[in-house]
């Protein structure tokens, strides 16, 4: 980087604490449903969580470690270490702030209360004191903190109590309660109607009012609630491992006792305490956090989920159907009739599981082969792949297990797979598998035919109902011919030799995205129509941003769509003020890529499972690939437009990393309620077949 263009770039780290500034602005929107609102809350503490679990937990190695290497923006470590809890502090405040005065006191106003122990009223102590002696009690162990009782090793994010003490001949005056996670973090009354609506009390209220019973014969003085979270990051050599699942298991098991990167601490909480329990944790007092409210709010996100309270939450919807079943069972049938487009959670993703559950039975199928990042606990997709093999189909599953947070899961499958007969791979060593790919080898009379699902978004029918994600059913020769030569990539001994249509990270990916904004650029030279729409979740690679600022500096229109983290600039005179940057926040989590290019008049559309990253470009195997059917172009372009019509929940970035919000002139548009709108439409009227 030549010097003086750190200022081109905005810093990862807080471009991230930006994005859940924007969804901690879902919470604050009274347009919202109110369950929905304690949801957002919930996730930007989720979020918090894992920002300090990696992101922090990264920043305070470096530091130790004295790197002063500097970003792309110009920040040390330590720098950024700094910057990055100055505004969480704020983000923090700014949360529990909306807790206290917003949105609890609407959860009341709804009959939705929750209780402190000493307020409870008299008819439910008694409940409460037998909930606690008979379900409590027994489960809980007073942790002594003496010489001859080392400190605990608590778990990450675990909810402690640490007891303060007073009494003769002791050794200690302090002892850690550590809150059982086993029990539900909120306790519903003993004896609730309708009519009387919902009251809770916190599970760490109850522990605290009792915990004395836990200490004979000396005097509690005082009991505060805190919270740890420590370095979750995965270290694991795989070229020193001789079994990268026995190694991924062993290094797990030492992620929940990681080094201390927060302390979290209720607002009563002494000073003296706090910085005994800093001292027990070596940290400092800037990783301190005092909050006036739950220490966890992400606990409270069953509850967001569960209540029956329908009025309060967002409507509840069927997807569509794209392909019917019902006219024609075959579902290669329709697949060789014309690709078919799936935008979900609008539409249903049980076509997918449909298109895997009939190949599993199809005696004319031959082989399967599928990649899996993320599932779900209960997958149907696992089922319908051991259910193949077992009926003697060749199946195959590239299953990755360093997926962050969901790695004792797939060591879970990886085994379940295996016992049943599939091959289970774990890719090419050094790199993370994140493309989303699904092939069918089908004997078709003389012939044998491909069929492959592509995707943006992972093979899990959970969050295909809360995240929006496009994926392609093709039986197009070159494109499946591809999507079998990345498979025996994964799987075999290969150097990458290059394909027709599809682009794979970390080979030709970036190249390939880098050739055609160049080709936009030149484009733009010769007069010909040019522009870029690119919709993503994160743009980190600064090769990939300069790529953008060039486009700009030649006249060629950029519009980008960019859920998260954004480090490059918009709007900067001589550099990107042909760039405009949005982002869009709403009921469901965007998450599908989009590139889209002008190509002088003949516009070509790329689907693809990577974001503009560091990690995804270099450290994955990640696909893009295009979509040739003019039908499908069309659609496609229809989102898109969608997209930047919207001026509900999208906001535009300025040239400093923060985001307005559009001012409305006209008719408000709300893209993602727009596509449930069509969605029902479609699902009302006859399921259409493919054309």
């Amino acid at each position: 980087m030549e010097t003086g263009q750190e200022s081109h770039f905005i810093n990862r780290g807080l471009s991230w604490l930006e994005f859940n500034q924007r969804v901690l602005d879902q919470a604050l929107d009274k347009e919202n449903p109110l369950l929905e609102r304690l949801k957002f809350l919930c996730i930007v503490s989720s979020n918090l969580d894992e920002f300090f679990e990696v992101r922090v937990a990264g920043l305070k190695q470096q530091v130790q470690q004295g790197s002063v290497a500097l970003a792309p923006d110009g920040m040390s470590p330590k720098s950024e270490l700094s910057a990055i809890l100055k505004r969480v502090r704020k983000q923090v405040d700014d949360q529990y702030r909306c807790w206290n005065e917003d949105v609890e006191p609407a959860l009341t106003a709804e009959k939705i209360r929750f209780h402190n122990y000493p307020d409870l009223p008299d008819a439910e102590r008694a409940h409460f004191e037998k909930f606690f002696r008979e379900r409590i009690f027994p489960v809980l162990t007073p942790l002594a903190i003496d010489p001859s009782h080392p400190f605990p090793q608590l778990l990450n994010k675990s909810l402690n109590i640490i007891v303060h003490l007073e009494g003769e001949g002791l050794n200690t005056d302090l002892a850690v309660v550590q809150v059982p996670r086993i029990l539900p973090r909120y306790v519903p009354f003993s004896d609730q109607t309708e009519e009387q609506g919902n009251d809770f009390v916190l599970l760490g209220s109850i522990i605290k009012h009792h915990v004395g019973e836990l200490f004979h014969g000396v005097k509690v003085i005082g009991t505060h609630l805190f919270r740890v979270t420590r370095n979750s990051n995965l270290y694991v050599d795989e070229e020193e491992s001789d079994n990268l699942l026995h190694a991924i298991e062993e290094e797990l098991r030492h992620v929940n006792r990681g080094a201390a990167v927060r302390l979290e601490v209720q607002e009563d909480c002494p000073d003296t305490i706090a910085n005994r329990l800093l001292d027990l944790f070596n940290l400092g007092k800037e990783d301190l956090f005092r909050h006036d409210g739950p220490l966890n709010l992400t606990r409270l996100m069953p509850l967001a989920l569960s209540i029956d309270r329908p009025d309060l939450r967002d409507k509840r919807f069927t997807p569509a159907t794209v392909v019917s079943l019902t006219e024609e069972a075959d579902i290669f049938w329709h697949i060789r009739k014309g690709d078919i487009l799936l935008h979900h959670p609008y539409d249903s993703f049980q076509t997918v599981l449909d298109f895997l559950g009939q190949a599993a039975e199809d005696p004319n199928v031959l082989a399967i082969k599928q990649t899996l990042y993320r599932t779900s606990s209960d997958s149907p997709l696992v089922a319908s792949l051991i259910h193949a093999a077992e009926n003697g189909k060749q199946v195959t599953v590239v299953i990755e297990l360093k997926a962050r947070f969901d790695e004792a899961a797939n060591i879970k499958w990886a085994r379940l797979m295996r016992e049943a007969g599939v091959n289970v791979i774990y890719g090419v060593a050094g790199l993370k598998t994140h493309a989303k790919a699904m092939l069918i080898v089908r004997q078709e009379g003389e012939v044998i035919r491909r069929y492959a699902h592509l995707g943006t978004g992972n093979y899990h029918p959970s969050t295909a109902r809360l995240y929006t994600d496009l994926g392609l059913l093709t039986t197009r020769d070159e494109l499946t011919a591809d999507v079998a030569s990345m498979f025996n990539i994964l799987t075999g001994v290969s150097k990458f030799p290059g394909m027709k249509e599809l682009l794979m990270a970390p080979y030709d990916l970036r190249e390939g995205m880098i050739h055609l904004v160049d080709r936009e650029i030149e484009h733009a030279k010769a007069g010909r129509p040019a522009g870029l729409f690119i919709k993503m979740n994160a743009l980190v690679e600064q090769s990939m941003i300069e790529s953008l600022y060039r486009a700009s500096q030649a006249g060629v229109p950029v519009r980008l769509l960019v859920r998260g983290i954004c480090c490059l600039r918009p709007g900067v005179p001589g550099l990107s003020e042909n760039i405009e940057v949005r982002s869009l926040v709403g009921r469901f989590l965007e998450h599908s890529r989009i590139m889209r290019f002008e190509n002088g008049g003949n516009p070509e559309i790329y689907l693809g499972s990577a974001d503009w990253m560091p990690r995804n470009l270099f450290r994955r195997v990640e696909t893009g690939f295009p979509i040739r059917n003019p039908r499908i172009q069309e659609h496609v372009q229809e989102i898109i437009d969608w997209f930047w019509k919207d001026n509900v929940k999208s906001k535009v970035m300025s040239f400093d990393g923060f985001y307005r919000s559009q001012e409305i002139t006209g008719e408000r548009f709300n893209a993602q309620e727009e596509f449930l709108a069509d969605s029902q439409r479609r699902r009302k009227a006859k399921p259409a077949v493919a054309q």
